[in-house]
């Protein structure tokens, strides 16, 4: 005799053909009233409910991920973490895309590093306001040392922030400032005192050093005589003045008058041979104070750094009418003024909080010269223990190929092998190859990467023109596969972030 099937609830199912349409309405209301029953071995019992008489066991396969790939082609990697910066969707899954350089060390990232490539109009300065004003609002302090198209002091505004702007007419920086040091130093004991006075002047000396090797100095290193000498004035001056600042013409004036402690530094007995020594060096140090970058360099800071400000800009777009050379000295003394000012704060107590320092239009940077490179290699090394997620953004990896020295190059290209959060943005195929040289890329990477590079698209008016992969990056951490995300800006981002303003005005004119 044929025994019926039971189900969970221990009622004996009737077969499929056999249930009235009642029945099968009894049963989906009871299905969906009652989650205790489960269906049985052959599936739920009705018609469109999966009934099968026999099961499949399936298939199993063995092979290579290259050939089971073949199969099943559709995997992807698992994203990333929904933390710290909303991007925008995947475009491949259209799930959130975030990146939080700075939380992920020690889980995904050893160190907080991001370096971003794109072709020009493809969005890499938007990418990187969205990253500084998300962080800003966890705390971060975003600093901009050289903002030479000023296009961060609206955002820097927006946030509270504090904008200096340097040039001519306007606020005035001195490379040999001892920032938030100088009111602390009198109330120090001279056993803390004096190594904290020779810390600064050492940064002092350094700094003027950078500046001579720029094209408006020496357009060189300076020489090991020229180093001394500049050293020794800069201490001579600074126990002269007793805790007050130091100014580029107090070094020259010292300089071109030769006093005896001078002299014997040089190890020279004559005038004529002291002004062999030092003639070149004082006249570069004269041409910091002149020309073009007269009412810059040469007198006292008249905005000095506000650390209890959320951000800090300073706008050197006011000396891009001066040309390159002149832009890469104020770069060098800009960001040597406000890191230092920064790091000495932070040494003495005097500044707790994490940092975001964009360095937008990276190539002009590296053509500052050594000093701008070193500084940048020694912030690519220390921004874990400081807790500063720097972001370095550049157009192609000629630049820092472009460098005179082979030293200097080694160091710039060392500066993306230690940031472990890569951004590619719109890229041809020859630069995507680079990149892949020193971080591999796969071959659908590239790919997509490079059909975001097509000519610019026109709107539905005929004139507007914007580059077809603005707005569309793959992010890369680590060794991770990469993920490509569309940033989608808000309204109040698109009046802050908009780079093409300036154009537009010219073309309505």
């Amino acid at each position: 005799m044929r025994r019926k099937k039971a189900t969970a609830a221990g009622k004996p199912t009737p077969r499929p053909g056999k249930r009235s349409g009642a029945a099968e309405a009894e049963a989906a209301a009871s299905w969906q009233l009652n989650p205790k029953v489960i269906a049985g071995r052959m599936g739920w019992p009705g018609a469109g409910r999966g009934r099968s008489a026999n099961l499949d066991r399936g298939t199993r396969y063995i092979g290579t991920t290259a050939q089971v790939g073949g199969l099943y082609p559709f995997v992807l990697g698992a994203g990333l973490p929904p933390e710290g910066v909303p991007i925008g969707p995947d475009m491949l899954t259209n799930e959130l895309v975030c990146f939080d350089p700075g939380g992920w060390v020690g889980r995904l990232t050893q160190n907080p590093g991001v370096w971003i490539m794109a072709q020009p109009g493809a969005g890499k300065s938007a990418i990187t306001k969205r990253i500084t004003m998300a962080y800003s609002a966890y705390g971060y302090k975003t600093v901009v040392p050289g903002d030479v198209k000023g296009e961060y002091a609206p955002i820097v505004r927006a946030l509270g922030g504090q904008v200096v702007r340097i040039g001519r007419g306007l606020d005035r920086l001195n490379p040999l400032d001892s920032g938030p040091l100088r009111p602390l130093l009198p109330t120090l004991s001279e056993a803390r005192r004096e190594p904290l006075l020779a810390e600064i002047n050492g940064r002092r000396a350094e700094l003027l050093q950078a500046l001579l090797a720029t094209e408006v100095g020496l357009g060189r290193r300076p020489t090991a005589t020229e180093s001394n000498v500049v050293t020794h004035a800069i201490r001579v001056i600074s126990e002269k003045l007793l805790g007050a600042d130091p100014v580029i013409p107090d070094v020259v004036a010292l300089l071109r008058d030769g006093s005896g402690p001078l002299w014997s530094r040089l190890m020279v007995n004559s005038e004529d041979e002291y002004r062999s020594h030092v003639r070149e060096v004082t006249l570069a140090l004269e041409n910091l104070c002149d020309g073009p970058l007269a009412g810059v360099f040469d007198g006292p800071t008249t905005t000095p750094v506000d650390l209890a400000a959320p951000a800090l800009s300073v706008d050197l777009s006011s000396l891009l009418t001066a040309g390159n050379t002149v832009v890469a000295a104020g770069l060098l003394a800009t960001w040597a003024y406000a890191y230092s000012s920064i790091d000495s704060a932070r040494a003495v107590g005097m500044m707790n909080r994490p940092m975001v320092l964009p360095l937008d239009e990276m190539w002009r940077a590296l053509r500052a010269g050594t000093g701008m490179v070193d500084a940048m290699d020694s912030m690519t090394r220390l921004n874990r223990s400081k807790g500063e997620v720097s972001i370095f953004i550049t157009h192609s990896l000629r630049d820092p190929e472009s460098l005179p020295t082979a030293e200097d190059r080694a160091k710039a290209l060392g500066l993306m092998d230690r940031c472990d959060s890569l951004i590619l943005g719109a890229l041809s195929q020859g630069e995507l190859e680079r990149v892949s040289a020193q971080r591999p890329l796969t071959d659908a990477e590239m790919a997509m990467v490079a059909s975001w590079s097509s000519p610019t698209i026109t709107g539905v008016d005929g004139t507007t023109q914007q580059h077809r992969g603005r707005g569309k990056y793959l992010i890369k951490i680590g060794t991770r596969a990469g993920t490509p995300a569309r940033l989608e800006l808000t309204d109040a981002e698109r009046g802050l972030f908009d780079t093409d303003a300036a154009m537009r005005k010219g073309k309505n004119q």
